[in-house]
């Protein structure tokens, strides 16, 4: 995976330019991977927003997360891929835009639910993510975006990822 790190575009705000401030991806990851919450976004079929928190873990360069396929969440995302999922935390959030894929293939699934139960020591087994109930869902990151409130002109970081 590869990447371009900058500043984003934040007109009014009193944002520094340069490089001197931005955030280090390996640092932005690890907000990623410990966030124990996490806000999705979708898009329902009219337009609307819809949010929900859910559970997720960072895996193989994505965010994971499941839930059943007739969520409101699944049915958005069969209809348009395109989301956001933040980190709970807003004095350091971490927002991901991409692209959602829900994956059928054993394998990833499993583990997907190592990782899970690892994390949040769910004691999940594979029933609850079997396919035909449950959806699991891996967000591809197209840009990440990050800050610190504590240091809010110097942090501001924009991440483009590609392949």
């Amino acid at each position: 995976m590869g990447m371009h790190r900058g500043r984003p575009q934040m007109p009014g705000y009193g944002i520094e330019e340069g490089d001197e401030g931005l955030l280090d991806w390996d640092a932005v990851r690890d907000r990623l991977r410990d966030s124990h919450n996490y806000w999705l976004s979708t898009v329902r079929p009219d337009g609307r927003p819809h949010a929900m928190p859910v559970w997720a873990v960072w895996l193989a360069d994505a965010v994971w997360f499941s839930s059943s396929l007739r969520s409101r969440k699944v049915r958005n995302l069969r209809i348009n891929a395109a989301c956001t999922i933040t980190t709970e935390d807003g004095r350091a959030p971490v927002i991901v835009d991409g692209t959602a894929e829900i994956i059928t293939d054993l394998e990833p699934i499993r583990a997907f639910l190592d990782a899970t139960n690892a994390k949040y020591s769910a004691g999940l087994d594979m029933q609850f993510l079997d396919p035909a109930v449950n959806a699991t869902v891996r967000v591809a990151p197209r840009e990440v975006f990050a800050l610190e409130e504590a240091r809010f002109t110097q942090t501001p970081t924009r991440f483009r990822l590609y392949s």
